[in-house]
């Protein structure tokens, strides 16, 4: 890949100076954007309002504003034969580094860190051409064939994970893999912002013994539907979708998902254990995501209220909403 698409994780060398430093990223604003990604180039990462952190997640990424409240639940990664893109199999460089990705499906085993980044990428394009959705279970890597598959063990809690690898990334030398949201937090990682990890390649047919290990996931890998645009995926779903009216009033949000079948079953899960709140219960999408909503409620009291007793009954609490 070009240096300049797959540089999502590129930082400008610090100099001497604040002048200089102005000056310097003056004249980087030429590639800032990304011809192939649309991203642009990280400085040190660190997390907001906090000191930085060797492998953490980068200067103004971190979670999302609205995540999903059930990221254990998302099912792993599962592997499956497809096409490699052969634009993502030519040699490349990065922050001077010179890569030279894997053009077949081969074994693959290192250790290293792993990091992760969130939503200063989410829904822009990765170094395949898809949309990047920081609630699937996806990394990046400088050199395994894109897409791939891969188990990401926690060397220090021993959990894992399968993802597929759809991206580049990352170009830092003291780094092997970059996880995406949820994957960093279903293997323990995202709080430390890094993890000292081995990442196997899987090959689909062939099971490793890495691979028969036990994963993370709450009940067995399903495969997860492709990552494609959101508007599109939203258009498609709307047609059968269990629709709240689009209203104004005081609403409760139960969850939401980056796709909308994930959405779909927690819905009927939530209306088997919610019997009470059934016929008021929908989706909303909204904002690339699928939104579990509960309501309209004729008042905060009463949206408290519910909001407690979801609580008691699963755990989970509800963010209150006006629209």
């Amino acid at each position: 890949m070009l240096f300049a698409v797959e540089t999502k994780h590129m930082s400008c060398y610090r100099l001497c100076g604040v002048a200089v430093m102005v000056i310097f990223l003056a004249g980087c604003g030429s590639f800032l954007k990304r011809d192939g990604s649309g991203r642009t180039p990280s400085a040190a990462p660190v997390k907001s309002g906090t000191a930085a952190k060797k492998g953490g997640y980068y200067l103004d990424d971190g979670p999302g504003d609205d995540p999903p409240g059930d990221l254990a639940s998302i099912p792993d990664a599962v592997p499956r034969a497809e096409p490699l893109r052969a634009a993502n199999m030519r040699p490349y460089v990065a922050l001077g580094k010179s890569y030279t990705p894997m053009t077949t499906l081969d074994p693959y085993r290192e250790r290293g860190i792993a990091s992760w980044y969130g939503r200063r990428y989410h829904g822009q394009k990765t170094a395949s051409g898809e949309v990047y959705d920081m609630y699937a279970m996806t990394a990046a890597h400088p050199t395994l064939p894109l897409p791939s598959y891969a188990r990401i063990t926690h060397l220090d809690s021993g959990r894992s994970v399968i993802v597929r690898v759809n991206d580049r990334g990352p170009f830092h030398s003291d780094r092997l893999i970059d996880l995406s949201y949820t994957a960093a937090f279903k293997l323990g990682v995202l709080d430390g912002g890094s993890g000292w990890v081995e990442v196997e390649s899987i090959l689909p047919g062939a099971e490793s013994p890495a691979a028969a290990a036990t994963t993370t996931s709450a009940s067995p890998p399903q495969d997860a539907p492709p990552v494609q645009n959101r508007a599109g995926t939203a258009d498609a779903a709307t047609t059968n979708m269990p629709a709240l009216p689009d209203t104004g009033g005081i609403y409760l949000q139960l969850g939401a998902f980056a796709a909308y079948d994930n959405a779909d079953s927690f819905l009927a899960h939530m209306r088997t254990e919610l019997p009470a709140l059934s016929h008021v219960l929908g989706i909303v999408p909204r904002d690339g995501l699928f939104k579990v909503h509960a309501g309209p409620f004729p008042d905060h009291a009463a949206a408290r209220q519910a909001a407690d007793g979801i609580a008691r009954t699963l755990s989970i609490r509800p963010m209150l909403l006006v629209r």
